[in-house]
């Protein structure tokens, strides 16, 4: 997503067998003016691009790569890698994480806190309802993307025959947690690869309160079955991307590997504030999150490569749903409202479907019932 995430894979890349990633610069129109260019092995094999941060950047550039002439994406593999808050319920400074869901958790109202009632746990109010931590009635279609289980799977095996790095800085503001034992156990072990999902945030968000109400926002807008772990500014936006261009058949959204590194704690430790644990603690996780992104994204990149043309080359087929709340790719969404496609997958070319009309007449009805769950 920046520099340095996209340093370590130059800086170590040409080590392996799998080729130099600085062979062959390509640049494309609409690519990022901070980084311009996107970087590949000699055979095009594996090739490098940073998106630039943030929800905007993410999605310009990877708009500028799926429509640019000179890539063929239709049989890629996308492995989106880069630090993230870390959620010290379930992983730790250093941990990587392989989401499944990722949920545009901010994409909501939002009133300043001095100004809510004393019962609310966050100002944070999902569109179309009138209190927090209930279920939008109104849907964007960014809110909640689902990635190829399966392949999620392969790729926690094959990042989970990394050794992730470790250091004395981090395991010294990890044991800032051990007061909560109970709660945060996971925060206190070293560095492992986990499966849990990602929350999407334009907003850098920090403190107890927040972290706990986007937990349950994510929870909820999965419909109980995703576990927020992660936090990051561009998962979302590159997804929806990618899933537009799925359906124009410029790429496979079924071959979308979502990783994450834990940098920093989402909350504080017991003691600490909100402030001071955003601004002046010294949590020490930045290198080790870049490092074990290379150590595990590498491992990923080796299986897929290597085990090619008996089993990736046709794709993992997904046994669960993919795609976003709307049903833009065909099957029925297992969160949101269903599919405003009948279930249909999206034809490329810009037939008109009507979607509009039926995503409006779906707010109308949702507006008046207003459900908080599904």
């Amino acid at each position: 997503m920046w520099a340095p995430e996209a340093q370590i894979w130059h800086d170590r890349f040409s080590d392996s067998k799998l080729g130099n990633l600085t062979s062959r610069s390509i640049h494309s129109p609409g690519f990022s003016m901070l980084f311009p260019q996107a970087f590949c092995t000699e055979d095009g094999g594996v090739c490098q691009l940073t998106v630039g941060e943030g929800e905007i950047n993410a999605a310009a550039t990877l708009m500028a790569l799926v429509l640019s002439p000179s890539f063929d994406l239709r049989l890629t593999y996308f492995l989106l890698a880069g630090v993230a808050g870390v959620n010290p319920r379930h992983g730790t400074l250093g941990t990587v994480a392989l989401a499944r869901y990722s949920v545009q958790v901010a994409l909501q109202y939002e009133i300043d806190p001095r100004s809510l009632p004393p019962e609310w746990p966050t100002g944070y109010i999902a569109y179309g309802r009138d209190e927090p931590l209930k279920y939008p009635s109104i849907t964007y279609g960014t809110e909640v993307f689902e990635l190829n289980a399966n392949l999620r799977d392969r790729a926690h095996r094959f990042a989970s025959n990394s050794i992730l790095k470790d250091a004395p800085g981090p395991q010294q503001y990890r044991n800032l947690y051990r007061d909560r034992e109970d709660t945060y156990k996971m925060a206190l072990r070293s560095p492992s690869v986990i499966k849990c999902d990602t929350a999407t945030s334009d907003v850098y968000y920090s403190g107890k309160r927040l972290s706990e109400a986007f937990e349950e926002t994510v929870s909820l807008w999965t419909n109980g079955t995703g576990t927020y772990c992660m936090s990051a500014a561009e998962d979302n936006a590159i997804l929806e991307v990618l899933v537009r261009a799925s359906i124009e058949k410029l790429v496979d959204f079924g071959r979308v590997i979502l990783l994450r590194a834990g940098c920093n704690f989402d909350r504080p430790p017991p003691g600490r504030s909100d402030l001071d644990h955003l601004t002046s603690a010294q949590q020490n996780g930045f290198d080790i999150s870049i490092e074990n992104i290379f150590l595990a994204g590498y491992e990923i990149i080796q299986g897929i490569i290597f085990d090619w043309n008996c089993t990736y080359r046709d794709g993992i087929k997904a046994q669960n749903y993919i795609g976003d709340i709307f049903g833009s790719l065909g099957g029925r969404p297992d969160f949101g409202y269903g599919s405003i496609t009948n279930e249909l997958r999206v034809a490329p070319g810009g037939i008109d479907l009507n979607l509009a009309k039926r995503e409006m007449d779906r707010r109308e009805r949702l507006t008046s019932r207003s459900p908080s769950k599904i």
